[in-house]
């Protein structure tokens, strides 16, 4: 077997770390995976207390959850990614929960990575697979969070059918991956995520939000979602 460059390595590392099977030893419980930084590094713009709350209290439920809806299934321990595609082949008594708390689990481990204190921006190639420029990005991602009427995500995922980028949201705690859609960048818009700070101004929290995207690791999901 071939030595890895350190920059290979490197790039190999940060793939695994941005893009997690989320998965545990076949049959034992998933678990709560660390915060990448401190409760408070995204301030001013997400609060110290949202994130320790949304983090230790949410995310967690989701995972207790999620192991109790699985728990005595073959479905235990194996990638989230691939429990919610094949959730249609669960015991139909146990679909919802999976969904709802698979999902949650799903949702939240990718963004605590895709967030970081500092933002940067996208690339020239993220832009060009969109087709426009950042500020209508924004906009389409902003009004899709803004509409989505009760709790959800707006995102935005790589159609490999046609080989372009699309925004879209779903309720609840719903994921694109059902669609066959790569999610590589999703907003939390349930109340949990902003109201401490932005209170029922979910457009000021929209707005916000984009100062602390991290499009390093939104751009390491988009190389991984090209290569399929």
């Amino acid at each position: 077997m071939t030595q890895l460059s350190r920059r290979e390595w490197l790039g190999a590392t940060a793939a695994a770390a941005l893009l997690p099977t989320l998965r545990a030893a076949e049959g034992k419980d998933y678990t709560l995976p660390p915060l990448p930084y401190a409760f408070d590094a995204l301030e001013p713009h997400i609060d110290a207390k949202t994130m320790e709350i949304h983090h230790d209290h949410h995310h967690k439920a989701y995972v207790d959850n999620l192991n109790k809806a699985l728990a005595g299934t073959d479905w235990l321990g194996k990638p989230i990614e691939d429990v919610l595609k094949e959730v249609k082949k669960l015991p139909e008594d146990k679909q919802q929960a999976v969904i709802n708390n698979g999902g949650g689990h799903y949702n939240h481990s990718m963004f605590w990575q895709i967030m970081a204190k500092k933002s940067g921006k996208p690339s020239e190639e993220f832009l060009k697979a969109w087709g426009s420029n950042l500020d209508s990005l924004k906009k389409a991602v902003n009004d899709a969070g803004a509409k989505q009427f009760g709790s959800g995500w707006a995102w935005v995922v790589w159609v490999p059918q046609e080989k372009k980028l699309s925004v879209m949201s779903t309720a609840n705690q719903d994921t694109p991956l059902p669609h066959g859609w790569f999610p590589l960048l999703g907003v939390d818009v349930w109340e949990h995520a902003y109201y401490l700070k932005y209170q029922n101004k979910r457009a000021d929290y929209l707005n916000a939000w984009w100062n602390v995207v991290n499009w390093d690791a939104v751009q390491t999901r988009f190389k991984i979602a090209m290569k399929g």
